[in-house]
């Protein structure tokens, strides 16, 4: 019996999977499409997922398959230079979505990862023990947990009985790939001079001489399942473009619409949530992927330390209420870039406005850091402005921080020497880097990357807020009562 089930072997479903199973935690992961998709809706990684796959030894594999591109105008497209960031990789990785499954299915296969496709999900009963799940052909798995990954219009979800508030699409877009008998050249002219006024349309070449087109559809399809076709395509060209560039011979042609919904639970007892099952949003920014890898970041751990049985009182709960905040406000930046795409006089003075306040240097930032996700903190309570920030990479002894988070446990970076983790090996790796970046104290990582725990100063007491016992709470709060008789409990350190 799998301990968990995953429903859904896009990227979020096989990022999770991995993440569990790097904790031994035994996972199956179910799709009811007999092959992966060759559809491309997404198209890059982000700062803070490139840096997520650098953190669990991908970031070679994702380099050599993908082409970086600047952060310049990547918010509403308004052209202004990015600001310096807080990261080794202060760029965009253009890489398409089927590229990026690909390279995430081979590490889940390398750590045992169990995947089958071509089987849709039907049913499920959960109780206090575990979930019974049925399939179409009628036979049942049972697991300990089920997480659906399975889209926006997640069965797992609807089955659970989770709301997806939110509101509905109000236009649609058609997305191809196709071979153009028009001249490349002719192909970008054109395309410069219909977003002059249509942000929302594009025509470029991709891989093969294909090209990828993206134009508004003539309203919104009462029935989305059925997919668009050639001849629908050529017809929208036309209205935009004023030619149809001679399209012909689709690789592939989906529609997507701009619906905005949010789940309002990402749990439902042994049920849980993730990536595009739990949110929708319009496609600006380009940030629906990243968002469902870090779900599969933050849910991963948690999940597999439940499993495992050292997971605190209520650990679990914590994946809804740090998630669902950074998931709101994906929607909400998401739908401010897609009303500046609009051609209306209200929303080109907002953008004419915008792009005055974008030559400050903290909006611009605010506003990438939106983008790239470097700016999210989980509350943690009170405590430095870095206690619930992501870490940044940084030099440790002849290596970085981040090729020893590999292994998906919990971090102590110790620049003293004198940090006591007694209890907590089986679940954190102690470095003891007394000559690392000075300018990094010492600091506890939970599995995601983001601080715990950080050194402090002595306050006028005499005493500090990144004590060892201060350590030894943060320890017990993320990663559970120490599993032998410790040395430092906090009546010892006190």
């Amino acid at each position: 019996m799998p301990e968990v089930i995953v429903a859904g072997a896009g990227p979020t479903g096989i990022f999770l999977a991995s993440e569990l199973r790097l904790h031994g935690v035994d996972v199956l992961v179910l799709d009811r499409a007999p092959e992966p998709t060759s559809i491309v809706r997404a198209l890059g990684l982000h700062s803070r997922s490139i840096e997520i796959m650098d953190q669990r030894g991908l970031g070679e594999h994702f380099a050599a398959a993908g082409t970086r591109h600047p952060l310049d105008g990547f918010f509403a497209g308004i052209l202004r230079t990015a600001p310096d960031l807080d990261t080794t990789h202060p760029y965009v990785l253009g890489i398409p979505q089927t590229e990026t499954e690909a390279v995430l299915t081979r590490r889940a296969l390398e750590l045992g990862v169990d995947i089958r496709r071509g089987h849709e999900l039907t049913g499920l009963m959960q109780d206090d023990a575990g979930v019974l799940v049925t399939l179409a052909d009628g036979s049942e798995v049972r697991g300990r947990y089920l997480v659906g990954c399975d889209g926006g219009r997640s069965t797992v979800r609807s089955l659970a009985g989770i709301g997806f508030p939110g509101e509905p699409s109000r236009r649609e877009f058609l997305l191809a790939e196709v071979d153009l008998t028009a001249a490349p050249e002719e192909v970008a002219a054109v395309s410069a001079r219909v977003r002059e006024t249509h942000r929302d349309f594009g025509a470029g070449p991709v891989e093969g001489g294909v090209f990828r087109v993206v134009v508004p559809a003539d309203g919104v399809a009462e029935d989305r399942t059925v997919p668009p076709d050639l001849r629908e395509l050529k017809r929208q060209l036309n209205t935009y473009a004023g030619t149809d560039f001679g399209a012909h011979s689709p690789r592939w042609i989906s529609r997507f619409g701009d619906a905005t919904r949010l789940a309002d639970a990402y749990r439902a007892g042994r049920v849980f949530l993730a990536g595009d099952a739990a949110h929708v949003h319009p496609p600006f920014g380009g940030q629906g992927l990243n968002l469902g890898l870090q779900d599969a970041l933050n849910l991963g751990w948690k999940l597999a330390a439940a499993v495992n049985g050292w997971a605190p009182e209520k650990l679990l709960d914590t994946y809804f209420t740090e998630r669902h905040p950074v998931a709101a406000d994906v929607l909400n930046t998401a739908r401010a870039q897609s009303e500046l795409a609009s051609t209306e006089p209200g929303p080109q003075a907002v953008r004419k406005l915008l792009t005055e306040l974008m030559e400050l240097d903290a909006v611009n930032r605010r506003l990438i850091g939106k983008i790239t996700s470097l700016d999210i903190r989980y509350d943690f309570g009170p405590g430095p402005d870095l206690l619930g920030r992501r870490q940044r990479d940084v030099r440790l002894g002849q290596g970085t921080l981040y090729a020893r988070m590999h292994t998906g446990r919990g971090v102590l970076l110790d620049r003293t020497g004198e940090l006591l983790l007694e209890g907590w090996e089986d679940r954190v790796d102690q470095f003891i880097e007394p000559g690392s970046d000075p300018q990094t104290p010492s600091l506890l990582l939970r599995p995601d990357g983001h601080i715990a725990w950080l050194e402090g100063e002595p306050d006028d007491g005499g005493t500090s807020a990144g004590s060892q016992a201060d350590l030894v709470e943060a320890l017990e709060t993320w990663f559970g009562p120490p599993s032998l008789p410790s040395l430092v409990k906090l009546a010892d350190v006190n």
